[in-house]
């Protein structure tokens, strides 16, 4: 049987494998050493890295506000390789999934390259946002060439067909995504959907399956394993809190490191209800 631990090899026996999502540049890019740091030590599996971009289409309002502040501190695709490059031999465990956006940093630069230099600077596997469907294979081919694990994406409501062809072609993780809409929007759940998809998804797959959006909380994870989720992705409820942090002027990496124990410490435990105390319960006779 193929290993499908994979990308997500290197989580602690008994816990899902945990990627995290946030924008480079946001908090600064000057503070992404800390941040993979604290990432490392915190039984973080994988960050998914945003090279920036405006307006996306499949991202709600905190990923945006998120993309517009790295993009008007200038940040450059050249600016996040080299700050990747600078911190990946530091760390142990951290994998880094660089996403791009097709139309705004890879077209015209060549696949070719493009690959390469993501590999060179040290990511780990790399997902390509809004990748039109005839450049699929062509940037399979390269991510090849460059011995780049690529991160491919499916929804739960994709004809099966689809979901077949993201699973075959994945060889750093499959991204489910849960539902339709933009990230942390909400939208509900169909448990049955995705419980009855993630089997075979898993089954098949020659990589690890992740599940995302509408990831917020430890609760939200414990519900998707106990579906059948054997890693999952976190975005928008992570950078909302890098955005909360830096408008009331706290340390961001302090946050994020809070969110991330939050996320790993598990869900409350159910309440109780108290029973009321008179003298029988407490062995006083009246």
């Amino acid at each position: 049987m193929p290993d499908r631990t994979g990308f997500f090899a290197r989580r602690r026996p008994g816990r899902p494998g945990l990627a995290v999502f946030l924008n480079a540049g946001d908090p600064p890019l000057d503070l992404l050493p800390d941040l993979l740091a604290m990432l490392d030590e915190n039984d973080v599996d994988c960050l998914e890295l945003a090279v920036p971009f405006p307006d996306s289409v499949t991202d709600g309002p905190v990923v945006r506000r998120s993309a517009r502040r790295a993009l008007a501190q200038g940040v450059t695709t050249r600016d996040v390789l080299d700050a990747v490059a600078a911190a990946r031999p530091t760390l142990r465990r951290l994998r880094i999934a660089l996403l791009a956006d097709w139309s705004h940093t890879v077209k015209g630069t060549g696949l070719g390259d493009f690959t390469r230099s993501v590999a060179d600077a040290g990511c780990d596997g790399l997902l390509l946002h809004g990748l039109p469907p005839r450049s699929r294979t062509p940037y399979l081919e390269a991510a090849a060439r460059a011995s780049l694990p690529a991160v491919t994406t499916c929804y739960a409501v994709s004809e099966p067909r689809v979901r077949a062809e993201a699973a075959a072609q994945a060889s750093a993780y499959l991204y489910l995504v849960a539902h339709y809409g933009r990230s942390g929007t909400g939208a509900p759940l169909d448990e049955r959907l995705l419980a009855e998809v993630l089997g075979p998804l898993q089954a098949d797959a020659a990589a690890p399956v992740a599940v995302g959006f509408g990831v917020r909380t430890a609760a939200d994870i414990a519900r998707l394993v106990g579906l059948g989720a054997q890693s999952v992705v976190v975005g928008s409820a992570g950078v909302d809190r890098i955005e909360r942090a830096l408008t009331e002027h706290r340390d961001p990496v302090e946050e994020f490191a809070a969110f991330v124990r939050e996320l790993r410490a598990g869900p409350p435990p159910p309440r109780i209800p108290s029973t009321p105390v008179t003298a029988t319960t407490k062995g006083i006779s009246s």
